[in-house]
């Protein structure tokens, strides 16, 4: 497989959201829409959801995610965002300033960690990376490393201080860890960019973090 492109997300580009998120599987009914409510305002309905992530794509003013491209030679697709070859969306993340995703900085155990470390929640310049996609057939390739590391680009491109995540750590479960799980992404993958653990929610749940003022 070879990576085209990782792109912000636009109205010109929602489509290439709809085919990667599909009609199966928790991205085709929560469309990338349940850390940025909190309570009663998450609705399980996909065509509400829907609905929701396209508003908010179409009115934002910086990107609310990502999206990666990766070449598939003969499948008869139109030219890519380059301009030279076919491709197909395969993964997606969602990024942005920390207190935009409202379930984040109302979690009990993730405020207790960011208390311990002095880190104020409301701080825009703190990014917070929650959700990963990556399209069945196209795991275990790299695209999710690809992503975080252009989420990173991106939050240090708009004055980001910092990047904190909440990823699951696979080596500390003792059971096996499938892909739907790994929405948050996972420890190994941070650990690789460069992410540091902070504390943690659980045995397998770290809460990790990268400067970017160094």
């Amino acid at each position: 497989m070879s990576l085209m492109s990782i792109l912000p997300v636009t109205p010109e580009r929602f489509e290439d959201v709809v085919e990667l998120f599909g009609t199966r599987g928790d991205p085709s009914w929560c469309w990338c829409q349940y850390f940025v409510t909190s309570g009663s305002s998450y609705e399980r309905s996909a065509t509400h959801n829907k609905r929701r992530l396209r508003d908010q794509v179409q009115s934002a003013t910086r990107p609310v995610g990502l999206i990666a491209y990766a070449a598939e030679p003969g499948s008869g697709r139109p030219a890519g965002p380059s301009g030279a070859g076919s491709t197909t969306p395969v993964g997606w993340v969602r990024v942005g300033p920390r207190p935009s995703f409202v379930r984040v900085t109302g979690n009990r155990a993730l405020r207790a960690v960011a208390e311990a470390q002095n880190d104020d929640l409301g701080d825009e310049s703190v990014w917070a990376v929650t959700c990963f996609v990556v399209k069945v057939g196209w795991r275990r390739r790299g695209i999710a490393a690809g992503l975080l590391g252009a989420a990173v680009e991106l939050a240090r491109e708009s004055g980001a201080s910092a990047v904190v995540g909440h990823p699951v750590d696979v080596a500390a479960r003792s059971t096996r860890v499938g892909g739907s799980e790994l929405y948050h992404g996972a420890a190994s993958t941070f650990a690789a960019a460069g992410f540091e653990v902070v504390g943690s929610t659980g045995a397998t749940r770290p809460v990790m973090r990268l400067d970017l003022t160094h």
